[in-house]
């Protein structure tokens, strides 16, 4: 979806859990969009005080009230030419969402104090941790705010509904910390897999590479061991894990990521040697890592 939706100037709604990797979409989008040479300006909704959200977003004159010592740019201007990211929209109060859908509306921003009329030419992406259509029923949102903004939805599900998936993402942050700390890890255990599988992951794919992240740091070999995780994930160790929906499909080609993705971290990403590990060749390797959407690069190390 992020591929479809990139190189356009639709506008984005991202809605998932806090620690789901909202900001990192909005990365992703504007980063494979034509609007890459401008800023992406991220701004976190909940963070600013409703006193300050016009100045924040809309700029102001100096003098234009007590405290405005400067003339300031507000975030739509700075991201002129660029995509603006509107983290935790949903906290915004409704008097600012009347402001914020004017804009949108009129692709214009008038800084507080000013006669200025500034015209914008702004990709947006809006996030949420909270639901908004349920926000909408309790009369928190506006209908008209929403509709705009969600033209193209993306839900990022929650690290517990997402299987196979989360034995990839600890993959992936092993390797990562592995490079940063110099440690030898090549092993997440099977027991440590099952236990990530079973763990409900309140903080989701954040809390899953803080958890892998100080696994890396506890180790001693090359191998992640019980001891090394947090409590709170030790007591998941030698639970049943719970049957899955997915299909056979999904699970052989999760299976073969995982050996492809184990056989490259052990050849520091040598396809050829990674071919000779798995018994098959460097041109079926190389169609499965670009099927599967594999780095290769991301294993070689320094």
């Amino acid at each position: 979806m992020i591929e479809q939706v990139a190189d356009s100037n639709i506008t984005v709604l991202i809605q998932g859990e806090t620690g789901t990797g909202k900001e990192l979409v909005s990365r992703e989008i504007h980063e494979h969009s034509h609007r890459l040479k401008g800023r992406l300006v991220q701004v976190n909704c909940a963070a600013i005080p409703e006193t300050l959200i016009e100045s924040e977003l809309f700029g102001h004159e100096k003098g234009a009230f007590t405290g405005a010592l400067y003339t300031r740019r507000g975030r739509f201007e700075e991201a002129h030419g660029g995509t603006i990211f509107l983290d935790e929209i949903g906290e915004l109060s409704l008097a600012a969402q009347a402001k914020l859908l004017r804009v949108l509306q009129e692709k214009q921003v008038q800084p507080l104090g000013s006669s200025r009329v500034i015209n914008v030419d702004v990709r947006i992406i809006a996030a949420s941790n909270r639901n908004l259509e349920q926000n909408l029923s309790l009369g928190l949102f506006r209908p008209d705010l929403f509709y705009r903004l969600n033209v193209f939805p993306i839900v990022l599900p929650p690290l517990r509904e997402r299987g196979e998936d989360i034995r990839l993402l600890a993959d992936y942050f092993a390797t990562k910390y592995s490079k940063e700390l110099n440690k030898p890890i090549k092993k997440i255990p099977p027991s440590v897999c099952d236990a990530f599988r079973l763990y409900p992951w309140p903080g989701n794919v954040r809390e899953l590479e803080n958890c892998m992240e100080r696994a890396i740091v506890l180790a001693t070999g090359e191998t992640i061991e019980k001891e090394h995780l947090p409590a709170s994930l030790q007591s998941f160790i030698g639970g049943k894990v719970k049957k899955s929906s997915v299909g056979l499909s999904s699970v052989v080609e999760s299976q073969e990521r995982e050996m492809i993705i184990s056989a490259l971290r052990e050849t520091n990403g040598n396809q050829t040697k990674a071919a000779q590990l798995l018994g098959t060749t460097k041109r079926i390797i190389q169609y499965k890592i670009k099927k599967l959407g594999i780095d290769y690069r991301s294993f070689r190390r320094v």
